[in-house]
């Protein structure tokens, strides 16, 4: 979930660890550019299907073969956005006008070399092309 950033439309996060954690600022605050698009889009789906935007972020998920996503919790009501998000089915639409401006991400942390960029895409897809 990006340590919360899919699920609410504003980038800044009032909770404590969004005003502590140095290291979460660090890893994410490099990819605002490149994620704010993307947070709008499940920002504008969420309003037209009806449902809290950590649904359509976790439907996501699933629709891409995540059968585990990490899930960090601090509310009841979190962990209910969690379960009902099993019902909320995306198209093939939704899903491509989601990722349709996603670009690679720089490295970040013990795994980061200079100009190295993630894989474009999710996991899933990219373990599925290597085991071809």
């Amino acid at each position: 979930m990006a340590s919360g950033h899919l699920t609410h439309p504003s980038w800044d996060s009032d909770s404590k660890r969004g005003t502590t954690d140095g290291t979460m600022r660090n890893k994410y605050d490099q990819a605002r550019a490149q994620d704010m698009p993307i947070i709008e889009r499940v920002h504008g789906l969420a309003e037209r299907l009806g449902v809290p935007m950590a649904r359509i972020a976790f439907a996501w998920h699933w629709a891409k073969d995540v059968t585990a996503p990490i899930v960090g919790c601090s509310k009841t009501e979190r962990v209910d956005d969690v379960i009902e998000a099993l019902g909320v089915k995306l198209s093939e639409s939704d899903i491509a006008y989601l990722e349709e401006p996603y670009t690679a991400h720089e490295l970040v942390g013990p795994l980061a070399r200079p100009g190295e960029r993630a894989l474009a895409g999710t996991l899933a897809p990219t373990l599925k092309e290597k085991a071809k």
